[in-house]
């Protein structure tokens, strides 16, 4: 993960990364039809990835006795399935409420840069306060990854209306799916559901290395794939990941300015 940290501090630096084309398709010209858009876009793949991906919750929360609705309600309210799996895992051990909130936040803190970087493309034609709240509460990894690629061929004042569109149908999903894996959990083994949360993770990764198209980019997932491994020897799996990728987007971004302002 920390190649996609990495690739998060660059954009938020201050360009995407990304050069991947997606914009072949004519776009919206009315809120509705944007949001529409992007509901149809989720529905085309990421949705179903997030939703699979969420489905593995489900098992996990019924392991530790949780409630139906508490599971569902896991995915509506916190959206993040490593929080997820933070929460229902420190739950099953008995952990006080108060430190269980502590690790889930913290757990979300990735997704700090995701949304600084999201929020100057969503901010055009002014939008409310509690309006850029809302959307910010859909960031994923894979909804972060398909609105670079979307966003900047959608009219800015549409932005916001078609990231709605797109986040909340890969929300509802993965909501149905978490019900979905609650249910079945008992004909599912163990294995199967935890395999399904690394869905994510490879969708991202091609997607990424897939739309990488410049040196930057490129950059920017060398730095954090090779940093990786060294940091986390060195300073622990955690600080590791977190630490090469700020280095790894960081240096991307700067090597990048050098080079252009010397040619």
């Amino acid at each position: 993960m920390s190649w996609l940290t990495g690739w998060s501090f660059c954009a938020v630096k201050g360009r995407s990364c990304s050069g991947a084309a997606a914009g072949a398709v004519t776009p919206p010209n009315t809120a509705t039809g944007a949001f529409w858009r992007g509901a149809f876009d989720a529905i085309k793949l990421p949705a179903w990835l997030l939703g699979f991906s969420m489905m593995g919750i489900g098992p996990l929360a019924r392991d530790v006795h949780s409630g139906l609705v508490e599971a569902a309600l896991s995915t509506l309210l916190v959206f993040a399935g490593p929080a997820q799996v933070v929460y229902f895992g420190m739950l099953g051990t008995g952990a006080p409420l108060a430190a269980i909130a502590v690790a889930v936040t913290l757990s979300a803190v990735r997704f700090l840069p995701m949304t600084a970087s999201l929020m100057p493309m969503l901010r055009a034609g002014n939008p409310s306060w509690g309006s850029l709240l809302l959307a910010s509460h859909l960031v994923a990894v894979t909804i972060w990854v398909e609105a670079n690629r979307r966003l900047p061929y959608i009219p800015p004042a549409l932005r916001l209306s078609y990231f709605a569109g797109l986040g909340g149908t890969c929300l509802a999903i993965s909501t149905i799916a978490t019900t979905v894996g609650y249910v079945v959990a008992g004909s599912v083994s163990a294995a199967f559901a935890a395999g399904l949360l690394f869905g994510t993770p490879m969708f991202f990764t091609l997607t990424l290395l897939g739309g990488a198209r410049d040196r930057a980019g490129w950059a920017a997932l060398a730095g954090g794939f090779g940093l990786s491994p060294l940091l986390g020897l060195w300073l622990g799996p955690a600080a590791g990941l977190l630490l090469s990728g700020a280095l790894g987007g960081s240096i991307a971004f700067a090597a990048e300015r050098r080079l252009r302002g010397t040619t």
